[in-house]
Parts: structure tokens; C-alpha cells; sequence
């Protein structure tokens, strides 16, 4: 199939596409990672944007279901240089575009994704509609201009679970081919799903910590009623898509959790709306931080971990006033991490599971249940 592009800055482009046809706007973003494509365009931190990857071949691996992050495509679709149809890996189950088809979206290749890349990062992040049945420029910038922003959409309320559950596995053993079962420590954790990815969950399991996930909408006077009965120990926030300052009432709960003096831990989307709860408002970044190459200094230890990314929303340095900065992003010197005064509450920005990505952050995980 063609398709035809046009970003909000009036650029229109033309390139090929595959999976299913069909028309569909978002932001579009950039991500470095060489690694991953499969649980990047599976991960609901991604719902409303199109996905610039700079690694030339994708495919290569094809899909399989015990690496996607979630049960489906959250992007609303992905920009690569080189398409490869035909998967080489001994744990592919189909390929990429036998996956986009199924999940009735669509990819765009044979395109100059450095060109784009390069536009972002000078510009800024923009937002793109793409087509593979409308091809008149003056058309689909109408449609570009009269689709929704991404901080006028609630995404959370698209991609968090309906009803609540428990997850039993733990991080995937390679040396097994398989996940591994939930070896408890008799501690419990509610999570609130804006938008979980699976690993993350894993990695809690793995620390130890059994683990009840919650609908975005959860009550706060429910959970706090179950911490005073000793059902659960803690609560972590976890990622998620879209503008955090537009989730009120999640940010209204939260205060009520602060208030409550529940042990909290925060990851990148939970992160921010921790922010937001204590007063200080987050601030969307030029074009986001997106991949797993992004270097973080760990203040208190002083070492460097390479982290995995997926955000264009961060906390202000005046956050200072309330909490401790922990980590520092070594790209912009951005806050990476806080600890909150009291030390019961704390967060990161980066995505510590690493998925996809290093993992050298997998420690967090294990401070919260020092915490808890």
C-alpha cells in the first residue's frame, strides 16, 4: 500500500505501508533503541503517537506473545526506514505485518526516518495524519487539523484495565525459556494501572511482592481501607500515556494516599502524577525522552545506569522543595528520580524493568520493598 503523510508543519510526505489500511492521526515521536520494537509498539505508555524508530531494520525477529507488553498495539502506528517481511528468529510466532494486520493497524516504511528524526529534534515533537486511502494534501491536512490534541485525550481511561486482578508471574528466565513462578515475601501491593506494562509487573513478582492490580478510577478511601486492615502494604503508580495534569481526579486520589501515609512508588506516567499531587506541576519536554540508551546518575551511589525511556512529560526542579532528587537524566540534566521528605513515597522517571533496554535500574524495585 502507499501512504501519505502530513505533519502539522506542513510537510507532506509520501511512502509504503503495511497491515491494514485505514487512516489514523497522533504525535509523532522519535526512539532510539536498537532492540525492543516489539514491546515498544505493545506498550500503552505509547496510545495516541506514531513511532519514528531510528534503528533502520525492523522485523527482524517477528512476534512473539511472551514479549509483547500488553495484549495489544497501543501506538496509533510506527514510522521505519527498512521493513523486513520475512522474520529469522527461532521464537517468532508471525511477523510484524501479519501482527499489525490482526490488530487493524498500520505501519509506514520506505521513508527517510532520519529526515524525521532530525525534524523533531530540532522542532520538537508534532502531530502527524496518515492515510492509506486519502491521498489529496489539502484533505488530510483538514483532517490533521480538525482531530484531537493528545493532552485533550484521556488515554488512561482507554488503556487501563476494566475490572481489577492479580498477576502471578515473575521476570522471564532465559536459561528456561519461560517466566518464572511468584515466590512471596508476605508483602502485598495495589497497583494503579494507567497504562502497566507486563514487565513491570514481573519485576515487582520478582522482587518478591504479591501483586493486586486496580482500574485507573480506583477509590483512594478504598485502598486506604484495605492498607489499615493489613490486606496490602503499599501502592505503586505505574506508567502510562497522555498529559498527566489533565487526570484530576487520579491526581485528587493520590492526595488522599499522601495524606493517608501509605508507602508509594512511582514509575514514570505515576511519577509525574505523584508530582502533580504534592503541588508541582509537570512540564512537557521539547520532543521527550524515548529509548534505551539514556544514561542516569544515581546521586546517591554515584554511579551511571543506562535506562530505558518513554516520556515527554517531566517533574520541575522545584520539586525540590518537597523531595530529595535521587537521579539526573546525563542527556539534559532533567530529574530522574525523587524521594519524597518522610521517605514512604518515591519515584523514577525511567523505566527500571527494562523493557526493552539495560538492566541496571532493576534495583528500585527491591528499595520499595525496603520501604514497605
Amino acid at each position: 500500500m502507499k501512504a501519505y503523510i502530513y505533519l502539522e508543519n506542513g510537510v507532506y510526505l509520501e511512502a509504503k505501508a503495511f497491515g491494514k489500511s485505514g487512516s489514523a492521526f497522533g504525535e509523532l515521536v522519535f526512539n532510539t533503541s536498537l532492540t525492543g520494537y516489539e514491546e515498544i509498539i505493545t506498550d500503552p505508555s505509547y496510545a495516541g503517537q506514531f513511532i519514528v524508530f531510528t534503528m533502520p531494520e525492523i522485523g527482524i525477529v517477528g512476534i512473539n506473545d511472551d514479549d509483547q507488553e500488553s495484549a495489544k498495539i497501543h501506538a496509533s502506528g510506527i514510522f521505519i526506514r527498512n521493513f523486513n517481511e520475512n522474520p529469522s528468529n527461532f521464537r517468532s510466532q508471525k511477523s510484524l505485518e501479519q501482527f499489525f494486520y490482526d490488530q487493524g493497524k498500520f505501519g509506514v516504511y520506505d521513508i527517510d526516518t532520519r529526515y524525521l528524526t532530525k525534524m523533531l529534534r530540532d522542532s520538537g515533537n508534532m502531530r502527524v495524519f496518515v492515510s492509506t486511502e486519502i491521498s489529496d494534501k489539502e484533505v488530510l491536512k483538514h483532517e490533521l487539523e480538525n482531530s484531537a490534541k493528545i493532552e485533550e485525550i484521556n488515554y488512561v481511561s482507554i488503556v487501563s484495565t476494566r475490572k481489577p486482578y492479580n498477576h502471578e508471574k515473575n521476570s522471564w528466565k532465559p536459561e528456561k525459556m519461560s517466566y518464572g513462578n511468584v515466590k512471596s515475601i508476605g508483602k502485598k501491593v495495589a497497583v494503579i494501572d494507567y497504562g502497566v506494562k507486563r514487565n513491570i509487573l514481573n519485576e515487582l513478582c520478582e522482587a518478591g511482592l504479591e501483586v493486586e492490580i486496580y482500574p485507573h478510577d480506583v477509590k483512594a478511601e478504598f485502598l486506604i481501607d484495605k492498607f489499615k486492615k493489613g490486606e496490602i502494604n503499599g501502592v505503586f503508580l505505574s506508567n502510562g500515556p497522555g498529559e498527566p495534569r489533565m487526570l484530576v481526579n487520579e491526581i485528587n486520589e493520590i492526595k488522599k494516599l499522601i495524606a493517608a501515609d501509605i508507602p508509594m512508588f512511582g514509575i514514570c506516567l505515576g511519577h509525574q502524577l505523584l508530582s502533580n499531587a504534592y503541588g508541582y506541576e509537570t512540564y512537557k519536554l521539547k520532543f521527550g525522552q524515548h529509548g534505551a540508551n539514556h544514561p542516569v546518575l544515581n546521586l546517591e551511589t554515584k554511579s551511571v545506569e543506562i535506562t530505558a525511556q518513554n516520556h515527554n512529560y517531566n517533574v520541575p526542579e522545584s520539586i525540590c522543595e518537597v523531595a530529595t532528587v535521587t537521579h539526573r537524566n546525563l542527556f539534559d540534566n532533567t530529574i530522574e528520580g525523587v524521594r519524597y521528605h518522610g521517605g514512604k513515597v518515591f519515584s523514577v522517571q525511567h523505566h527500571p524493568e527494562a523493557s526493552s533496554g539495560p538492566n541496571e535500574s532493576k534495583y528500585i524495585f527491591k528499595k520499595f520493598i525496603e520501604i514497605l
